[in-house]
């Protein structure tokens, strides 16, 4: 067991949990981007706007190897299929990720979110979020729900929670992006992140800098 925890060190963990970006506009399903606590040490950097492009580097990693874990685990699947469930799955369950009550009772990795309590979500918002044409997303979602894997609900498209792929419910990638989110906080760690805060002062940095 140790042997194969190594390994999935090694490779960098797999991936696949509905937070990993969940970004979009106010009035869609995707809502605001979402901070979480972090609890981590110090080591501050001469300059607070040195932190931006440390920032960069590391979350982007932390997003390319999960997306690569992902592929690699569903590589039956086309990238751009993937890519409209993950935006499915994210728009399902956002307001139990905004709501603390609901964030904990499903906190578990045995909690699986019921289709009942899915928020779903149209063709169009997902055509605006990814930035696809309205036809492109409409024939592929055609295509996810002869498979299975969407419904259509009375508030729109959700990943079902019976689909055959363990969409939203893949033990094996929640628990490798346990281990890319930890290594993603100890990056951050060393680069003297202790929290959003950090990241607020980064910012009027640069825009004082800017002014200048």
């Amino acid at each position: 067991m140790q042997q194969q925890a190594g390994a999935t060190m090694r490779n960098y963990g797999r991936l696949a949990s509905r937070r990993i970006l969940i970004l979009g506009m106010a009035d869609d399903p995707f809502a605001v981007a979402i901070v979480y606590k972090m609890k981590v040490g110090f080591r501050f950097m001469r300059n607070a706007s040195d932190i931006i492009r440390t920032v960069s580097r590391h979350t982007l990693a932390y997003m390319l190897f999960s997306m690569s874990e992902l592929f690699r685990h569903y590589d039956e699947f086309d990238p751009l299929d993937l890519l409209i469930i993950h935006a499915v799955l994210n728009a399902n369950v956002i307001h139990v990720m905004n709501d603390p009550a609901l964030d904990e009772k499903f906190s578990s990795i045995h909690a699986v979110e019921p289709d009942v309590i899915k928020q779903g979500v149209s063709r169009a918002a997902l055509s605006r979020f990814l930035s696809l044409p309205l036809e492109t997303v409409r024939r592929r979602v055609t295509g996810l729900k002869r498979r299975k894997i969407l419904a259509e609900t009375k508030a729109g498209l959700i990943v079902t929670e019976q689909n055959a792929f363990r969409f939203g419910n893949n033990h094996e990638l929640q628990k490798t992006n346990m281990l890319l989110l930890a290594k993603l906080l100890r990056d951050l760690r060393r680069a003297g992140i202790s929290g959003p805060d950090d990241l607020r002062a980064s910012r009027g940095a640069t825009s004082a800098k800017k002014a200048r």
